[in-house]
C-alpha cells in the first residue's frame, strides 16, 4: 500500500484529539510539542508546523516559555474535520495533479479532466468530513475520560 506524502491532516486530527482529551480529563497546563510528538510519533518541529495554521484559524492557542505549550481553544463538539481539512489543505489539489505534456494528444486534454475530478473529490471529502466533530473522533477512538485520567496528560 502506498504511503501518503502529506500527513498534516492526520497529525492535526491526532493532536487536536489529544488536546481535547487533555481538557476532558481536567488538565490545566499546556501540552508541549515534545509530548504531542511522542503521541503522534513525528518530530516536534512537524507538530509545530501543523499547529501554526490551526492557531491562526483559532482552533488552538499557544503559550510561550518553559512551561508553555498548546491548548485547544474551541469546544471539540463545535469543530468538524472539514474545518481542519480546509485550514491545512486550502485550495491545494487533493489528487496531486501533474503537468502533462501538452504536445501529446492525451496530455493536451487530460488536465481539464483531472482538474474537474479533483474538484469533485475535494467536494466529496469536505462533505464527509463536515459530519465528524472532534468529539466524534474521541468517541470513535474509545476515549473515556474516566479510563484515561491517570494515563493521559
Amino acid at each position: 500500500m502506498a504511503t501518503p506524502t502529506n500527513t498534516r491532516f492526520a497529525v492535526a486530527v491526532h493532536v487536536l484529539a489529544y488536546l481535547a482529551s487533555c481538557a476532558a480529563v481536567g488538565r490545566t497546563t499546556p501540552v508541549g510539542s515534545e509530548e504531542l510528538a511522542g503521541s503522534t510519533a513525528v518530530n516536534p518541529v512537524h507538530v509545530r508546523k501543523v499547529l501554526g495554521p490551526l492557531r491562526t484559524a483559532g482552533l488552538v492557542r499557544s503559550r510561550p516559555g518553559a512551561r508553555g505549550g498548546w491548548e485547544l481553544d474551541v469546544d471539540p463538539a463545535t469543530v468538524n474535520l472539514a474545518q481542519v481539512w480546509q485550514v491545512l489543505q486550502g485550495d491545494d489539489p487533493v489528487l496531486g495533479i501533474h503537468g502533462p505534456n501538452p504536445a501529446c494528444p492525451v496530455g493536451a486534454g487530460i488536465q481539464s479532466v483531472l482538474a474537474d475530478l479533483d474538484r469533485r473529490v475535494a467536494k466529496a471529502v469536505l462533505a464527509e468530513l463536515e459530519g465528524i466533530s472532534l468529539t466524534d473522533v474521541l468517541a470513535d477512538s474509545g476515549f473515556d475520560p474516566d479510563d484515561y485520567a491517570g494515563f493521559l496528560c
